[in-house]
């Protein structure tokens, strides 16, 4: 049973509607709760606020398309936990978590779960304005633009560490998905303003993303496309610009795009280079996986580890670490080395292969329409996203790969 709550802005009709979700066992709180919620003031927004005592079937969350999802942590807590990572992979909206009193268990588990506000209960005055201010200063309160109906899936690649290989390891991710899926597929660069997509893949494309970022208020599905070049792959790419453009990028054009393109193409892969300014954008939140490429250095797992224990937090549920030009003990750290570097488990391990890479710069093709141990790495990463079986090789073959999975060399 559930019960909608509303109140009208400062501004009446003018505002926008958020739908709010507040789920709690405990039905005092949860009304006094919805209380403080309704009593939100915007110019902006109405709050439209649904009390949940539980939910049985988590993926209903979505389907109403909550903006905000607060949730009680201190009752079921594995409930708690899997709202929360439903709400988080969907993409559909926010969780704010609140209780009496916490421990450091309990705020990693919620940051695991993707929460990005934890909250004690009482709430002290102006903490939950303050909440919905920053998350709205990010742009995750966009009403018309937080809607579960987003048809494709998208992808985001990202550098712990300039060079660390995240532009090839997504250009290929993208070719593999795009040959293997038989499915529209874009891959955006948006490394700007010198980005390498386009020059991997051997493409020159007459516009670029930054033409797309400019005229983000009339971006579209049919106008995003015209904007492509299309590979011999049948991928669609969207290049940084050829030289060096100087172009004021809003956070604002930035999740348009990203929005435009995941309702446009069936998957959509992101080039991020070392980009991390995205993190005060919607992007994070909007894709279905992050990986994030390092190599093995004292530098780059230094850095990697800063991020996952930074801005990477929150984004734990669809976090996946790929180690690119990997061997077995480089430069003298092993493999448990490693993962207490980074805190974590890592998904995947790119093989290192020197001649491989420099025959792909030299010749500008794509390693994925090669064979090679690195083809088959990537081309497993891009299988398993896409939802397709991974092609079993044969069993003297294998030898690097991805933890649970093995590709030859």
């Amino acid at each position: 049973m559930s019960n909608d709550m509303h109140t009208q802005g400062i501004i009446g009709g003018a505002a926008r509607a958020l739908r709010i979700a507040i789920v709690d066992p405990n039905p005092e709180r949860r009304n006094a709760v919805a209380s403080v919620v309704c009593g939100l003031r915007s110019t902006e927004m109405t709050p439209i606020v649904t009390t949940l005592p539980r939910v049985q079937d988590f993926q209903s969350l979505t389907k109403q398309s909550f903006g905000v999802v607060l949730v009680a942590a201190d009752g079921n807590r594995e409930d708690a936990m899997k709202a929360v990572e439903t709400i988080c992979r969907s993409g559909s909206g926010i969780a704010i978590a609140y209780s009496p009193s916490t421990n450091d268990d309990l705020l990693i588990n919620c940051m695991r779960a993707g929460v990005r506000e934890f909250l004690i209960y009482p709430f002290a005055p102006g903490v939950v304005e303050d909440a919905f201010s920053r998350a709205n200063s990010r742009g995750l309160l966009t009403p018309d633009t937080k809607s579960a109906t987003m048809a494709g899936k998208s992808f985001l690649f990202v550098g712990a560490k300039g060079g660390a290989g995240g532009t090839t390891a997504a250009s290929n991710f993208a070719i593999s998905m795009a040959r293997d899926s038989k499915k529209e597929t874009l891959l955006i660069d948006l490394d700007l303003p010198l980005g390498d997509a386009a020059l991997v893949l051997g493409i020159d494309g007459e516009f670029s993303t930054v033409d797309a970022l400019r005229n983000s208020e009339r971006l579209d599905g049919s106008f995003l496309k015209k904007l492509t070049v299309q590979h011999s792959s049948g991928l669609y790419v969207l290049g940084a610009p050829g030289r060096l453009v100087k172009s004021e990028v809003t956070h604002e054009a930035t999740n348009r795009l990203i929005e435009v393109a995941s309702k446009t193409f069936e998957y959509v892969v992101i080039d991020a280079g070392s980009r991390w300014d995205l993190a005060e954008t919607r992007v994070f939140d909007m894709v279905s996986t992050i990986y994030l490429v390092t190599q093995v250095g004292i530098a780059e797992l230094r850095n990697a580890n800063r991020l996952i224990s930074g801005c990477l937090q929150p984004y734990a549920h669809k976090l996946e670490i790929v180690l690119n030009r990997h061997k077995d003990e480089m430069f003298g750290i092993e493999g448990q080395a490693i993962e207490k570097a980074l805190a974590r488990e890592a998904q995947w391990r790119i093989p290192n292969d020197f001649l491989a890479v420099r025959e792909m710069q030299n010749s500008a093709t794509p390693l994925a329409l090669k064979e090679s141990g690195i083809q088959r790495a990537i081309q497993t990463m891009a299988r398993i996203a896409s939802g397709l079986p991974v092609d079993q090789e044969p069993q003297k073959k294998r030898k690097f790969g991805l933890f649970g999975f093995a590709s030859g060399v």
